[in-house]
Formats: structure tokens, C-alpha cells, sequence
């Protein structure tokens, strides 16, 4: 199966993307996994989750200026319209994706 290019996965057509850039060496970044499976769980159908692992796409990290892991980035439409560094709890991952979300 092809790679689809980034620019295509951040578009998803009436549907916010919330993009995870990540390391599989980063502590943190593995604390987000599973908060970050239980907000795609809540948002089903609503939002998708996609994670990004910088080692292996380090193009997509510059292109969004990544400089600290993780790095959560919610694009709609293709544009970013909110991002954070460092990890955080789900209940407010949830609620600032309750805000975005058609």
C-alpha cells in the first residue's frame, strides 16, 4: 500500500486531524499512546488521529517547525489551529478538541 503524502492525511474532508509527532525513544511521548487512543475512541467518526514519528519523518517535523517531543498539532481543513508541546491529560486533549470539532 502507498504512502499517502502528509498534506493528504492533515485534509481529511470535514473532519478535524490530530497529528501526534513522536519518537519511540521518548518517555513522554509514550505516555501520550494510550491518552491519545482514548481521545480517538471518544471523537470516533469526528476526529482522526494520526501519529508522526520524527525519526522517519523528518520532513513533516520541519515543515511544522517540531522542536520538542511530543508535539501534538490539530489541523482542520489542512491548516493547524492549535498546538502544544509535552505531554497532557486526556480530559484536556478532550476538551480542547470538543472545541474544534464541527
Amino acid at each position: 500500500m502507498a504512502k499517502k503524502p502528509f498534506s493528504e492525511l492533515i485534509s481529511a474532508p470535514g473532519m478535524p486531524v490530530l497529528v501526534d509527532f513522536y519518537a519511540d525513544w521518548c518517555g513522554p511521548c509514550k505516555t501520550m499512546a494510550p491518552i491519545l487512543q482514548q481521545v480517538a475512541a471518544e471523537h470516533a467518526g469526528k476526529l482522526k488521529v494520526i501519529k508522526v514519528d520524527v525519526d522517519k519523518n523528518q520532513a513533516a517535523a520541519q515543515q511544522f517547525r517540531v522542536q520538542g517531543i511530543p508535539t501534538l498539532i490539530l489541523f482542520h481543513q489542512g491548516k493547524p489551529v492549535w498546538r502544544q508541546s509535552g505531554a497532557m491529560p486526556a480530559a484536556q486533549l478532550s476538551q480542547i478538541i470538543k472545541q474544534h470539532l464541527p
